[in-house]
């Protein structure tokens, strides 16, 4: 399980630590039930039942990376795992295609320095069908890449660099791969490489790369789910054990450098603060003194009582974000810890103060109080791991992970036991020993002979699917307190997390009848103090219980939601009730999340994709609209600056009651004891009357406009185009879900295949529709480059035209999109959280009890003309209007030849900074 721990943050002022009933965690019993095999080609096999949910994960790791690149050709592993996805020698068809066919949830696959691991969750029916894929392009690849097809995905790589780059600190990670690793060693190079080395790559490159390391031998494959070990093991044997074991590979010694004396090195970026990082050479993954640093980084930066964030986000409030964290890898690892200086603060300072903290560690260690803390919540977080069986950090994920790097699947036995046997004393020491010097180990070992064996599979076409079995969504149940909150409870027996969310009809929309900010702000102040604990004291108990709590707002909602163990659920509704119902909202956190609101603003005026958020809102609705402020719910610096303590008590007191809200929970509890338990505490909460928001028609005056925000030295250029469509239930939202993924909703969508497959122009894009219980905005949306931004626009017309004239949905695209999401749902559900969110949803808009137990039916029973119908009512081509954050010097030539009915210049809040400009008339366009 590589792991890079980045704890959120949040803090106030030190205090006494709250005394806590501590949950007390045997790691005797975290356990992870396995069988292990061993092909005769040397491909390993691990097994893991879990009937809970009728599907299963499949996860391929294979042992190579970017360390395994040669010098000058960089960046190769990352392009190699992109061509994995692109057809096979005996099924030559797009991979994520036909997982979509077969109900596939979480499919991707992903490169790093060490590894290059490809899983998916899919039904049980369709596993077959998996293992012939994934045994097909293991085994039989090469016959497909040709130059076209090498090409293609260069340039799709390429533009995931781009926009990878073009993000702020996009560059941190070029310049810290450099400053860390000497020249020549394995990982003095990024994973997503160098475009001249990019450019470089041959098909001989290909053919090389995948001889060397794509052989059964090197390969490990992690299978959970509803499965039996024996079955798997004679499925994976007749499809992958004819596959040869492949080149004898040498693996890296691990090459720890010695940095020796201080380096400083000074970039420039387009970024919104100032960033000051420090950085040590450290121990490899999975070494004890590796997990040490786990808990090092947890106790400096984790939570609101950690040191760097007391000390620098809090008390002196001189930077806006801290992190500590271990970059752990194979051969060689970074401890990192790094500052966002705040506007106004002096760099030089926070450099000081922030080398200063870490030095106190050092010197003196952490406190017993601390260690627990830290320990608890990464048994916590560990447990809650493994309720999931693939996808990262899954089952099937650590299973595969310790094998493929320590040739152990149970592995991660050590590793709990190392964090669980650290003292302060041994963290002290580690510190010590590795932040002030560097050390270097060797190890060799010699691989065993293998052989392979007769196939008798059938590769002239794909295995039959299975029987599919039908997705379970638990039984609704619903209550009421007596004092008007309603509580719906979905309860599922056998899972170990507990998931709730408090739901009050609020959101963003209340800012209309306030100032633009204030839902934000309200929300995020709830958890920072009660009557009688502060913030602090909040999250040290949360941390105590295993527990994670979060209180935020979206467009019509605002909530509160907790996630916890089932063994510390009496405590932790204690502790919920408290935060909703005695926020005390104290000053001097007003002030401190005030000032990071104002920080967002600016940060989402840095960003591209924020930057057209913040204003689309204000041009599709009207400024006297309730969703007319900005989407990301922040508001404006003038509004924020603007903002008393007052604004945030009268938010409180006019929406958060009880007969304006719903309780929605997952997990194992029966409805009478919750119900008893809340009477106790929710239910005292006293029910009030609740303003009415008036909608106005919206006023998006004119359409085939451009709205354009120059960002100079932009990469890429990111287009939207927008207008309101039906309110949530006008039209059937079953038959509009399947409509928007043909259209832009999937990976192989129309949109994505235009952009990203067929013109690599992008790394990604989609459409959809936002939410929102009112007129709803659909939205396309392209990142470019910007060489191609106005090519990009023409491209999206095109699709958007042709899909309500020429070129209309098909039976083929429904039927695929209709059977992804049949197939999809059994691992929809899979988590507690994901069945809350349905629950959310189900709140939300007022769908029937019963809506997602007839979800399956209900696709099976769509037409094409019921596409057909939603197609006419939904897809506008002629209603668009266009918003566009580039470099304007080098794309504003070609957007006058477009047909624009007017180009508007506007700032990151949607004020307008010239008239518009009337473009040529349509006969007068240039070709």
């Amino acid at each position: 399980m590589k792991k890079i721990l980045i704890f959120l943050l949040a803090a106030i002022c030190y205090v006494q630590p709250y005394q806590a009933q501590n949950v007390e965690f045997n790691i005797d019993e975290i356990n992870i039930d396995y069988e292990r095999f061993v092909l005769p080609n040397g491909l390993t096999l691990l097994v893991h039942e879990d009937h809970k949910a009728p599907i299963v994960a499949v996860n391929v790791w294979y042992h190579v990376g970017s360390k395994n690149e040669k010098k000058g050709k960089s960046g190769f592993a990352h392009l190699f795992e992109h061509l994995m996805f692109n057809g096979s020698e005996n099924y030559d068809d797009d991979y994520f295609q036909v997982i979509e066919r077969i109900g596939g949830t979480d499919v991707n696959g992903t490169t790093n320095s060490d590894r290059t691991n490809y899983f998916q969750n899919v039904p049980v029916s369709a596993l077959d069908q998996v293992l012939f894929l994934e045994s097909d392009r293991m085994g039989h690849l090469l016959g497909v890449v040709d130059q076209e097809l090498l090409d293609e995905q260069r340039g799709v790589v390429q533009n995931e660099k781009r926009q990878g780059e073009n993000q702020p600190y996009g560059q941190q990670r070029n310049y810290l791969t450099k400053a860390m690793y000497p020249e020549g060693h394995p990982y003095s190079w990024t994973v997503i490489g160098e475009m001249e080395d990019l450019n470089a790559a041959s098909l001989e490159d290909v053919q090389e790369w995948f001889k060397s390391y794509y052989g059964a031998a090197n390969a490990v494959i992690a299978i959970a789910g509803d499965v039996n070990p024996e079955e798997i093991h004679k499925k994976v044997l007749a499809y992958f054990g004819d596959i040869p074991a492949g080149q004898t590979i040498g693996r890296q010694e691990v090459n720890i450098p010695v940095h020796n004396g201080d380096t400083y090195q000074v970039y420039e970026d387009r970024v919104p603060e100032t960033r000051v990082l420090f950085a040590w050479n450290t121990p490899p993954f999975g070494h004890k003194e590796d997990l040490h640093f786990d808990l090092i980084s947890a106790i400096l930066s984790s939570g609101k009582n950690s040191r760097l964030y007391k000390k620098l986000v809090y008390e002196d409030q001189i930077v806006s974000n801290v992190f500590a964290y271990q970059a752990s890898s194979e051969i060689a690892s970074t401890f990192v810890s790094f500052a966002n200086v705040k506007p106004g603060e002096d760099a030089k300072e926070v450099e000081k103060k922030l080398l200063a903290e870490i030095d106190k560690f050092i010197e003196n260690g952490p406190t017993e109080a601390e260690l627990k803390r830290v320990k608890a919540e990464y048994f916590a977080r560990f447990i809650k791991g493994l309720e999931r069986i693939g996808g990262f950090g899954g089952v099937s994920d650590i299973l595969a992970s310790n094998e493929t790097y320590h040739e152990d699947a149970s592995y991660y036995k050590k590793q709990l036991k190392f964090i669980e046997e650290a003292t302060a004393a041994d963290l002290k020491a580690t510190a010590k020993k590795w932040l002030t010097r560097g050390k270097h180990t060797l190890i060799a070992n010699p691989f065993p002979e293998y052989t392979v064996t007769e196939s008798k599979i059938d590769r002239s076409k794909l295995p039959p699917l299975g029987t599919p079995k039908t997705a379970k969504f638990p039984e609704v149940q619903r209550a009421q307190l007596s004092n008007g909150m309603n509580i719906v409870l979905a309860k599922r027996e056998g899972v170990s997390t507990i998931v709730m969310d408090l739901m009050f009809d609020a959101g963003y929309k209340t800012d209309y009848l306030a100032i633009p900010g204030t839902a934000s702000l309200a929300m995020n102040l709830m958890d920072e103090g009660t009557k009688d604990m502060n913030s602090l004291q909040i999250n040290e108990k949360l941390q105590l219980l295993g527990a994670n709590l979060y209180s935020n707002s979206d467009l019509d909602i605002s909530r509160v939601g907790m996630n916890t163990l089932k063994q510390s659920l009496d405590e932790s509704l204690n502790l919920f009730a408290d935060v909703i119902m005695n926020p005390d909202f104290p000053q001097k956190e007003f002030d401190r999340l005030k000032s990071e609101q104002m920080n967002d603003i600016k940060r989402e005026k840095s960003q591209p994709v924020a930057m057209a958020l913040r204003v689309i809102n204000k041009y599709l609705y009207g400024e006297d609209h309730p969703y007319s402020n900005p989407a990301t719910g922040t508001g404006y610096e003038d509004t924020v600056e603007k903002l008393t303590r007052a604004d945030v008590q009268k938010f409180y007191e006019t929406w958060i009651k009880p007969n304006n809200a719903t309780l929605v929970i997952t997990g194992d509890v029966e409805m009478s004891e919750l119900k008893s338990k809340l009477e106790k505490s929710l239910g005292k909460m006293k029910k009030g009357d609740v303003p009415t928001i008036t909608y106005a028609k919206p006023k998006t005056g004119a359409k085939n406009t451009l709205y354009l925000m120059n960002r100079p030295e932009s990469q890429q250029s990111v287009i939207i185009g927008s207008y309101l469509t039906e309110k949530y239930g006008d039209v059937s939202e079953v038959a509009l879900e399947q409509m928007v993924n043909v259209l832009g909703g999937e990976f192989t969508s129309r949109i994505n295949m235009n952009l990203r497959e067929d013109k690599h122009w992008a790394y990604g894009a989609f459409g959809f529709v936002m939410d929102a219980k009112q007129e709803r905005p659909f939205v396309v949306y392209a990142p470019v480059q910007t060489d191609k931004t106005s090519e990009s626009i023409l491209e999206l017309r095109k699709e958007l035209s042709e899909f309500v004239s020429t070129r209309p949905v098909t039976q083929a695209e429904l039927d695929k999109v209709k059977n992804n999401q049949i197939l999809a749902l059994p691992g929809q559900w899979e988590t507690n959280s994901a069945v809350n969110n349905s629950l959310y949803n189900l709140v939300k808009y007022d769908l029937p009890d019963d809506y997602y137990q007839s979800y399956d039916s209900n696709i099976r029973n769509l037409s094409l003309k019921d596409i057909e119908e939603v197609s006419t009512k939904m897809v506008k081509p002629n209603e668009v209007n266009w918003f566009m954050v580039g470099d304007r010097a080098k794309i504003a030539d070609k957007l006058d030849q477009l047909g624009f009915d007017s180009i508007i210049e506007i700032d990151a809040d949607g004020n307008m900074l010239t008239p518009p400009i009337k473009t040529p008339e349509k006969d007068e366009v240039k070709n």
